[in-house]
């Protein structure tokens, strides 16, 4: 399974933080699926982008929302390997632009995720995003690093 965090907005540095963090937690899940992160200037950029993503399966497309659903971690990890097991060749997690994703892009959507009712910096964000993916492949390998509570 190939699986990118994008998001609409600055470009990831080495020198901040949570950037850093988001590419540990994304290194961490190399065992488990190949993960890179993608930036985009627009959301149009990123949908012409998944436009020219081919696979032997389409692109599974996960846009985090305020309106969307919320998962709890274990949750969260059985609708992943159950996307895995069904053969997802390609899952992408999005956090969007400032203003929101568009109604189009809603719709478009494979699940709108909502990682709770508070909002949080886009960067943070992300950073929640890559940590609970990895969570998820630690919950699905049997590995200690979700302890369920």
């Amino acid at each position: 399974m190939n699986l990118t965090l994008a998001h609409v907005g600055a470009r990831p540095t080495s020198q901040n933080l949570i950037d850093r963090q988001v590419r540990n937690y994304l290194d961490r899940c190399a065992p488990f699926a190949q993960c890179r992160e993608e930036v985009f200037r627009s959301e149009g950029a990123l949908f012409e982008w998944l436009e020219r993503q081919r696979g032997r399966t389409p692109v599974a497309m996960v846009l985090l929302d305020s309106r969307g659903r919320q998962m709890s971690s274990e949750t969260f990890a059985a609708w992943l390997g159950a996307r895995r097991d069904q053969g997802a060749q390609h899952m992408v997690f999005a956090v969007g632009p400032p203003d929101g994703w568009s109604d189009a892009a809603r719709s478009g959507a494979g699940l709108l995720l909502s990682l709770g009712p508070m909002t949080l910096a886009h960067s943070l964000a992300r950073l929640v995003v890559a940590e609970q993916i990895y969570r998820a492949f630690a919950i699905l390998s049997g590995h200690p690093y979700h302890a369920g509570h």
